[in-house]
């Protein structure tokens, strides 16, 4: 049971590390995207929905990279009142707030795939010149949404069952504090 745990961690690990590259990614074709449009400017040609589709890339990039940063300490924690609490109080004020998160992180997911559906049911485009099915973008808030709500379910069920969740904190964070 032990070695099939450990497998699943290794798994959960490596959903959250390549959401952040594919978010690192995402950045990089934001660049690339920004960069070809202003090529075409010099030149007198027109990039359409060049602007679309980097704004498709940064939903995609905070989407996929909402679960790597939370498991790196990246995110915004208010740790301050959780660490002036005692262990026990604490210990359910994280349940608390792990539980919270995760419940709201589903309940968006569910409806994200629901307005995914519906957009790809209806042949839903962008009304811009690219005519993109917005099925396409509107599917990386889906999946974006289901690996946070399942990290968050992952800290919580380890907070209740080790008393600890496994956000990692981030030492260049901490350096700039002091």
């Amino acid at each position: 049971m032990n070695a099939a745990l450990r497998k699943l961690r290794w798994i959960l690990d490596a959903i959250y590390s390549v959401a952040g590259v594919v978010a690192a990614l995402c950045l990089i074709a934001i660049l690339a995207l920004i960069v070809a449009q202003m090529v075409a400017r010099w030149t007198g040609e027109i990039f359409p929905g060049a602007a679309n589709y980097a704004g498709y890339a940064m939903a995609a990039a905070s989407f996929f990279a909402f679960a790597n940063a939370l498991n790196r300490g990246s995110h915004i924690r208010v740790s301050l009142v959780l660490n002036a609490m005692p262990d026990g109080v604490r210990r359910y004020m994280e349940i608390w707030c792990f539980g919270i998160g995760a419940a709201v992180m589903w309940y968006f997911t569910y409806y994200a795939y629901w307005f995914t559906y519906w957009s790809w049911k209806f042949n839903e485009v962008s009304q811009a010149q690219d005519a993109t099915p917005m099925w396409i973008p509107q599917s990386v808030m889906v999946i974006g949404g289901a690996i946070l709500a399942l990290a968050l379910t992952d800290h919580l069920i380890n907070v209740i069952l080790h008393s600890d969740h496994r956000i990692k904190r981030d030492l260049v964070d901490q350096s700039h504090a002091k």
